[in-house]
């Protein structure tokens, strides 16, 4: 299943455009959302640098490169797996955040503050990291030629091994089947605390107005909460074939296969989960420029300063 080159650069560019307006702070959000957003950008931008570039379009284009060398191969495997999880985890803090503020007034003090995201950002991508190390053992060459061993494949004792097993089942829960239901079940707490909530407050505005009136309140939780739900309602959406996948291969008895010639169902089932997690990291700079106001300002302008550097550069 191959990925289009120019729509994954141009999704690379999307991600590099996020980080630069989000580092700019003028589009009007929390300083411990923006970095949320930001960490979540960088993830995002990490996932298509190495789930992408570096293993899928270097093995279509460069199949004998270094990069093939078994050794490299099972290095680049084992960040890609921990950018993946940093990036679905990172979208289950940024979840979590909106959830306590919104819903949990006294923590949200203590919680929602800059320092605390970044201490929460540094220990999800250090326990993703940790957590990834064991699979660069999972693999071995497919051939040796001279010597030197040649891409890889996953050891057959990786689906016989009890302790492998176990490990694999552990990888599956933490990502993507605990993101998942974590993702829901805090949306669906928020949805209730905030329709609880919008009915309480628009009473009370009709007592002492007698007639419902514009809420700006209500308006900036509206924005806040269309965000929220189009990064973990996009999440869900795009993981849920990945999900299946896990299911199909571990209860199923079916293998994880690595070859990208084979009419197998399994393997165009494991491929189309993997392209759709894939582009769940590059749909997320869309979202931004779609629900928010002052991040399609930011990014209009920031279109808008080279074309009129070239402009005054002329007149000169």
């Amino acid at each position: 299943m191959a990925f289009n080159e120019p729509l994954i650069l141009q999704n690379k560019q999307a991600n590099l455009a996020v980080i630069v307006i989000l580092s700019r702070r003028r589009c009007g959000l929390s300083g411990c959302i923006i970095y949320y957003l930001l960490s979540m950008a960088v993830a995002d931008l990490l996932v298509i640098v190495t789930a992408v570039i570096l293993n899928r379009m270097t093995g279509i284009f460069s199949p004998f490169s270094f990069l093939s060398i078994t050794p490299v191969c099972s290095v680049r495997t084992a960040i890609n797996f921990a950018v993946v999880d940093s990036s679905a985890w990172l979208t289950v803090t940024f979840t979590f955040d909106r959830f306590v503020a919104i819903s949990c007034q006294k923590l949200k003090v203590k919680y929602c503050t800059e320092n605390v995201a970044i201490a929460v950002i540094g220990i999800v991508s250090t326990l993703s990291s940790l957590k990834s190390i064991f699979i660069y053992f999972a693999f071995e060459p497919v051939y040796i030629m001279n010597k030197i061993p040649w891409l890889c494949t996953v050891k057959d004792i990786f689906y016989t091994s009890p302790a492998w097993t176990a490990y694999d089942w552990f990888r599956c829960i933490l990502n993507p089947l605990l993101p998942f239901f974590l993702i829901l079940l805090l949306n669906a707490l928020t949805v209730r605390h905030i329709l609880a909530a919008n009915r309480a407050r628009r009473r009370l505005r009709t007592q002492k107005n007698g007639e419902n009136q514009s809420d700006p309140e209500m308006e900036k939780r509206k924005k806040s909460i269309v965000l929220l739900f189009a990064i973990s309602g996009s999440f869900i959406l795009l993981n849920l074939l990945f999900f299946v996948t896990i299911f199909n291969i571990r209860i199923g008895n079916a293998t994880y296969h690595s070859g990208s010639a084979n009419s197998n169902s399994t393997f165009t089932l494991q491929e189309g989960g993997y392209m759709l997690q894939i582009l769940s990291s590059c749909i997320n700079p869309f979202i931004y420029a779609g629900t928010q106001s002052k991040f399609r300002t930011e990014l209009k302008k920031g279109i808008k300063y080279p074309l009129s550097l070239l402009i005054n550069l002329r007149q000169i």
